[in-house]
């Protein structure tokens, strides 16, 4: 994490795109890059894949106008849920969102809320975007989460797509992801200490009007803010 902090220190953007989804992590990424990383042009992406817990993007679009970025798109790219629809508890209405104490030790690797290829799709749409609007960085706001994970959230993944986007002729950009390493305990920290308010974010993936508390990412935000002693001020769960 560091060594990509100091990358952009050292690159000096000025401009850049961000991949916002109004959860708790996009949304201190993009307070991160506005206040510590100095980044003058925002441009914000937000897109729309079929997910049930789609009052997120209500929440990215509050943040953008909160940070003031040059552009925040919201896009819908709905025929991606469409496609791969039977492949996830996100997308399909016929697939429950699991609680995360009924997933199988073999499940906390990639469980049912995983979309297939899900990030990589994003990711491609949104370094395309930055050609066009002559950004040469994309920052990525994958995180090492604490109780289940994603292939498509790895450092790994994210060397990998860099060594991708580096085979265009002319227009290289790179995916940033400075808190790929971090926890999300460490990331409220980060966006506390940037003055972040997080009643304006949403995590829960079964949607409505309040979280769930129980689901994977619930679970994981609730234990988050209480690794740093505060209460969540999106709200109680519902159950």
């Amino acid at each position: 994490m560091e060594q990509n902090v100091k990358q952009s220190k050292e690159h000096g953007y000025d401009k850049a795109v961000v991949l916002l989804s109004g959860g708790l992590d996009s949304t201190t990424l993009l307070h991160y890059m506005k206040q510590t990383l100095g980044i003058r042009d925002i441009y914000a992406l937000s897109l729309i894949y079929g997910q049930k817990h789609a009052r997120e993007l209500k929440m990215a679009s509050w943040q953008a106008n909160v940070v003031g970025v040059k552009e925040h798109r919201l896009i819908d790219i709905g025929f991606i849920g469409e496609l791969l629809q039977g492949g996830s508890a996100l997308t399909n209405p016929d697939i429950p969102v699991p609680d995360l104490v009924d997933l199988e030790e073999d499940q906390l690797s990639q469980p049912p809320t995983y979309v297939p290829n899900r990030n990589m799709i994003l990711l491609s749409t949104a370094a395309a975007w930055a050609e066009s609007v002559g950004a040469n960085v994309v920052f990525y706001g994958a995180q090492a989460q604490d109780q289940y994970g994603y292939w498509d959230c790895t450092v790994d993944f994210v060397t990998r797509i860099n060594h991708v986007l580096a085979l265009n002729r002319q227009t290289r950009i790179v995916v940033e992801a400075p808190f790929a390493e971090r926890s999300k305990a460490e990331l409220l920290r980060i966006g506390v200490a940037l003055g972040v308010d997080y009643g304006h974010t949403w995590s829960c993936y079964c949607g409505g009007e309040a979280p769930c508390g129980s689901c994977p990412t619930c679970v994981e935000r609730q234990r988050a803010f209480e690794a740093i002693g505060m209460v969540d001020p999106a709200g109680k769960a519902k159950r």
